[in-house]
């Protein structure tokens, strides 16, 4: 396995050390079955040091949420979760959408503001418009094409923070730039998320990823999400940012209107391009 590096992680507000030991878990089984695709119940809980009964509980949430699926004394990963893992796959789903609501979101941009921009494939949308608008900025990023796209814009400033690069990803993992964001005021994060659901937040698969998307939310002003209707109602492992601390949601119309109201209703500004 060996994809992470073992950072040394703060908790805050009402997290425990529980729930984030429990995230880490089915984050570890997901990599293990990436590679070895299937897995028994006892395999598993050798492998994480944990007894079958804790396991089983990870196996019965990650089964509900879609990630996995059980069979008889063990799992298999399910094929749609492991494809949207990889960024690659990931950056030609609902590329269209996207690409409309990156657009969207380049009209929160403001001359000499500092910005975040998470390493997802529909912020990348967004860094392809804004390294042609003629501003100037401070971006601080964790993704790596990101990063090279705005490269090519000279009215921008752009400072990569992050640490581990996993295999099928394009972002940096771990905490290792939160001193930069510590001595930096942000006025926006614009972010996305592998789900979104008022009670949970924003959520993702990668429990480190997670942990410096929370600080970099931390940092900011304002967080503006990023989500395309695949998003929308979907739950992932651990959250960064809960839905009081959203201000502004851009998806697109194939997101029900039933609940582009109930967003709304939470206080929650959604825009669809």
């Amino acid at each position: 396995m060996g994809w992470y590096l073992n950072a040394s992680i703060t908790f805050s507000g009402d997290e425990t050390l529980a729930s984030f030991l429990a995230a880490e878990r089915r984050n570890k089984i997901l990599d293990y079955l990436f590679q070895q695709k299937r897995a028994t119940v006892k395999e598993l809980s050798e492998l994480l040091g944990v007894s079958e009964v804790t396991l089983r509980s990870d196996l019965r949430l990650m089964d509900k949420d879609g990630l996995i699926q059980r069979t008889h004394g063990g799992v298999i990963l399910q094929e749609e979760p492991r494809n949207e893992h990889n960024f690659s796959v990931r950056e030609k789903k609902n590329h269209d959408e996207k690409s409309a609501i990156g657009q969207s979101a380049l009209e929160f941009v403001e001359d000499g503001q500092c910005i975040v921009l998470d390493g997802s494939s529909t912020v990348l949308e967004m860094a392809r418009g804004l390294k042609k608008m003629k501003v100037r900025l401070t971006v601080i990023t964790n993704g790596m094409y990101t990063a090279l796209e705005l490269s090519e814009n000279p009215g921008l400033t752009v400072i990569l923070i992050g640490g581990v690069l996993r295999v099928g990803s394009s972002a940096l993992e771990g905490t290792l730039g939160k001193t930069i964001l510590e001595k930096i005021n942000v006025d926006t994060m614009f972010t996305s998320a592998s789900g979104f659901t008022a009670e949970e937040g924003l959520t993702d698969f990668n429990v480190y990823e997670v942990e410096l998307k929370k600080e970099m939310a931390a940092a900011s002003t304002r967080i503006v999400a990023l989500l395309d209707h695949s998003k929308i109602g979907r739950n992932s492992i651990s959250t960064f940012a809960a839905a009081n601390e959203i201000h502004t949601i851009i998806t697109d119309s194939a997101t029900p209107r039933k609940i582009v109201d109930e967003i709304r209703g939470q206080g929650i500004n959604v825009i669809v391009p």
